[in-house]
């Protein structure tokens, strides 16, 4: 087995294994941001961003913004336009 210093690609993981690992990623951005080191933080930020395209690239709906969150729906749900 070959030694993978950042991880599996992300293209090469299941579908499964991705959303376990951007949920991984997540729960320990914090950490990494205020407790690691500036590779650390480096690392992760790639591993993430990498992880992030490819969840997007797979599941495109699946991340679509709230409505109420947008400004064209903040202004619709607010009557300011047709």
């Amino acid at each position: 087995m070959s030694h993978r210093p950042d991880g599996i690609p992300g293209r090469d993981l299941s579908d499964a294994a991705l959303v376990r690992e951007v949920r991984q990623l997540h729960r320990t951005r914090h950490a990494t941001f205020l407790e690691g080191s500036e590779d650390a933080f480096e690392t992760h930020t790639r591993r993430m961003l990498e992880l992030e395209r490819e969840y997007l690239r797979r599941f495109p709906d699946a991340v679509s913004p709230d409505p109420q969150r947008t400004r064209a729906g903040r202004r619709r749900a607010a009557g300011l336009t047709a």
